[in-house]
């Protein structure tokens, strides 16, 4: 099975993800893996297919003719589907804060300085309630290496996070 990861980028609009999948699918490959997003005005979406080397080229020679038609930046990649290599832990992360530059830079680096790799990661910005002062949320994926003693990892992400002055979450993602 060879797999091949796509992004796409453009103008929001419906229609988008049927007519990818639909390309997918007649030309024998699968979706595998996916996330899709709008931000702002413009649609994102990042697929992993996965299909037999000759389905994925019939993939890949459409894509350039497909991102014309529907307006899209289209890049693509061949990649392997692999686990992680080294045992790891998967751990939630969740921050709310009043929104402030350089949040997700600072936590980025807490976990990269201790090899803690980010599986996934989500933020969003909203208006408080009655106030209108402008709120930070976050929402990650970490891959905790097994040797990492987890009560002091917990113990320097809180601190962390007080001296950021961000309220923080981290606990075993339950699946």
């Amino acid at each position: 099975m060879d797999h091949l990861v796509i992004s796409a980028l453009g103008a929001d609009r419906p229609g988008i993800v049927d007519r990818l999948s639909q390309a997918v699918l007649e030309n024998g490959c699968n979706v595998a893996d996916s996330r899709m997003t709008v931000l702002g005005g413009e649609f994102a979406i990042i697929l992993l297919i996965s299909g037999n080397w000759n389905t994925i080229s019939k993939v890949e020679q459409q894509l350039p003719k497909l991102g014309q038609e529907l307006e899209l930046t289209i890049t693509q990649k061949r990649t392997d589907h692999q686990g992680n290599s080294s045992p790891s832990l998967s751990y939630m992360v969740e921050v709310i804060s009043i929104d402030q530059p350089g949040i997700v830079h600072h936590l980025a680096n807490f976990f990269s300085a201790r090899s803690i790799n980010i599986q996934e990661l989500n933020t969003s910005s909203y208006a408080a309630a009655h106030t209108g002062t402008p709120m930070f949320s976050l929402h990650m994926t970490v891959n905790v290496p097994v040797e990492t003693h987890i009560a002091t990892l917990r113990d320097q992400f809180l601190e962390f996070c007080e001296g950021q002055n961000l309220d923080a979450v981290i606990e075993p993602l339950k699946i």
